[in-house]
This record gives C-alpha cells, structure tokens and sequence, in this order.
C-alpha cells in the first residue's frame, strides 16, 4: 500500500514538474499551429470572414509568386543539402586521426556557425558586394565585374553561405560517429587486398548511416534557418533565384494576408515533413539492407 502510495506521490509530482513545459509547448505551439490551420481554410479577416473550405490551397498553389518561391526552396535543399554531407562526411574522414589529439579543433570547425548573423552579413557582403573584395580581384585583373547579390549568381553565393556556416558543424556529428567505429573490420578487409574505396563504401559508411541521417536532419533545419541571412542580404525582394518561400510568407504577413500566409505555411510544413520522412526511410532502408 505504501509503495503504491508512493509512486502515485511520484508520479503526481513528476507532471508538476512538466506542466509548465507543457503549458507553455501548448500556448506558443499548439494553440498557433491550430489557429494557423483554422486561417487556411477561411477567407477575409475579423467581421468579413467566411469558410471557403480548400479553396485557398487551390489558388495559392497557382501563383506564380508562390511557385516561384517553392521553386527556389526545393532546389536550394536539393542542391545543398547532398553537398553538405559529402562535404562534411569528406572533412571527417580527413581529421578522423586527429579528432581525438586536438580538442580544439572542434571549437574551431564551429566558428561559423556559432559567428554571430550579423558578422556573417557583414562578411558577405564585404566579399560579394557590387564594391566587395571580390570585384575589386576582379577589376584588377582586368575582368568583367558583376553584382554577385543581384543577379544570377546570388543563388551560388547562398549556397556557399550555408556551406561555410554550417560544414563545421556538421563534422562535428559525422566525427563523433566516425571515432566510435572499431577499426578491425577495416584492418581486416585490409589485409584481404580491399582498397581504400571499397572499405570505406562497403565498411565505413554502412556503419555511419544513423550518424548521417542525424546530420541530415539538423542540417535540413539549418537550411530553414540560413533564411535570416538570405533576408538579411537580399531584402525583403531579393533577386528571382534566392526568393524563399520564408519572402512569400513573410510578405504576406505584411500585408496581412493571413489565408495566404497560413497555407504557404502548411505547405512549408508538409514539404519539410516529407524531406524528414524520404531522408528517415532512406536510412532505415540502408540499414534493413546491411542487416
């Protein structure tokens, strides 16, 4: 009875504890997104309002702003997301060996991403700008000079912005998975004339796949949140090819159209569920196929 007693005690004061996490994941998460839903499906703010049902995600699919920015999303992710983890798998590899005799090696892989969004502005543009570094190179050598930020070529220079940013970090995660790994399947395979290739294709990576996806995922939230440097060095109306679907639904909050803003946001939601879900079945599939 006194042990029943006591883990009822327990448990009661387990959930104090947590109410206010809760309440507050309630307040600033749940009762939004359910408000955010509600939106999409009306039409007209305050006395105007009315239920148009799926009538917005009809409309807001065809606009050519929003396909645009949808557009540029998809391909920004596509594009970086591949490069990131070749990129910071490649770093990995390199610094296996040293990861575990320099410690600080690891604080500096994570400068950029820790560089405050402001100093990582103001780099850009000192380099990219119509005056920056780079066209200064440029015009000294005698070649034509360009505006890196307004043109076709700012969808480049934001690529290289996520990359630089966020690389280190993404080290960090494989390089953690990389030094727990026993190095006697490899010796081994070794030994049996495998090349350098084929132990990592068939040994190494196998066993890396739950470090990767990991990386995957945190590197696809970065992606999202590479906006405010985008934003930041584009304006509100960048150049075609850098705008984000975070410009459309920013804008249309502005301009308080907030049917627009809601679906823009649900497919914002929905795109990014299905990055997680393709990424998370890809892993699970490498691993039902290495077991």
């Amino acid at each position: 009875m006194k042990h029943a007693t006591l883990k009822a005690k327990n448990a009661r004061d387990g959930y104090l504890l947590i109410a206010p996490l809760l309440l507050g994941m309630l307040v600033f998460y749940a009762v939004p997104f359910f408000l955010v839903v509600r939106k999409s499906v009306y039409h007209g703010v305050g006395n105007s309002e009315r239920f148009v049902g799926l009538d917005n995600f009809r409309d807001i699919p065809g606009n050519a702003v929003f396909q645009l920015a949808f557009g540029n999303t998809l391909k920004f992710l596509l594009v970086s997301l591949p490069l990131i983890l070749i990129l910071s798998f490649a770093i990995a590899l390199l610094l296996r060996s040293q990861a575990q005799k320099h410690e600080t090696l690891k604080s500096v892989l994570l400068l950029p991403y820790i560089m405050p969004v402001a100093g990582t502005v103001l780099l850009i543009q000192v380099l990219f700008a119509q005056a920056g570094v780079l066209n200064r190179g440029l015009y000294t050598l005698g070649l034509p000079i360009t505006d890196w930020l307004q043109s076709e070529y700012a969808f480049g220079v934001v690529v290289l912005l996520y990359l630089w940013k966020n690389t280190g970090y993404g080290v960090i995660l494989l390089l953690s998975g990389l030094v727990t790994l026993s190095e006697e399947h490899d010796q081994a395979a070794e030994l049996d004339g495998a090349t350098r290739w084929q132990r990592l294709w068939y040994i190494t990576i196998p066993q890396m796949w739950y470090s990767i996806f990991f990386t995957a995922v945190f590197s696809l939230i970065n992606a999202f949140k590479c906006f405010r440097e985008i934003l930041l060095v584009g304006g509100v109306h960048p150049h075609s090819s850098i705008y984000m679907l975070q410009h459309f639904i920013n804008n249309a909050f502005e301009n308080l159209n907030y049917p627009k803003l809601s679906v823009a946001s649900i497919l914002l939601l929905l795109l990014l569920t299905a990055l997680f879900a393709a990424t998370y079945c890809w892993v699970m599939k490498k691993e039902a196929y290495k077991e």
